[in-house]
């Protein structure tokens, strides 16, 4: 085990760091590093800390090869998104045009339906999950679309309110009873 010596600017650094971080993981990191410079066992530094002693270890490893730098909190990357963004403007055209400019007898999409449909065209697999979570990011709503009336054709929307009107007007068959 090797001995932290700290100069006076390093410790003052480390000082710095530790009053003006707001990251309570950095601050227990620069407060190991202090703890050690100041002759503390290891041992009592990973319990006051409540860490184990094997990453107090590497703290301490990762601050003498690299210095405060080394402290830094590196985050891993995350798993990669399951549908490619290059898909992203053909799923936007495929939600706002609707099933039916699919080729499908739907009114309106639902996330299942929807990651059932990129598989058939790309053989992209995906769950309804990442659909739903892909569609929050893209912010589109697959089940209310509210952008069909923006773009509807405005001499069939006529045609549409006459025969609903010609449909309202029909008297009912009287029912015949035995």
């Amino acid at each position: 085990m090797y001995r932290i010596r700290l100069t006076a600017d390093e410790e003052r650094e480390l000082g710095q760091r530790f009053t003006t971080t707001s990251e309570r993981r950095m601050r227990d990191r620069c407060q190991a590093v202090l703890m050690a410079a100041r002759g503390r066992a290891r041992q009592r530094i990973a319990q006051d800390l409540g860490v184990h002693r094997t990453t107090l270890r590497l703290w301490l490893q990762t601050y003498r090869a690299r210095g405060l730098a080394g402290l830094q909190i590196q985050w891993a990357p995350g798993p990669q998104r399951r549908i490619p963004a290059a898909l992203a403007p053909t799923i936007v055209a495929w939600v706002k045009g609707g099933p039916v400019s699919c080729g499908l007898q739907r009114a309106n999409w639902t996330y299942e339906e929807l990651a059932n449909y990129l598989y058939k065209q790309t053989g992209v697999r995906v769950k309804e999950t990442a659909m739903r979570e892909f569609c929050h990011q893209q912010q589109i709503r697959p089940y209310r679309p509210t952008y069909r009336y923006l773009r509807g054709d405005p001499h069939r929307q006529a045609q549409a309110q006459r025969e609903l009107a010609d449909v309202k007007k029909k008297p009912r068959p009287e029912s015949v009873f035995c």
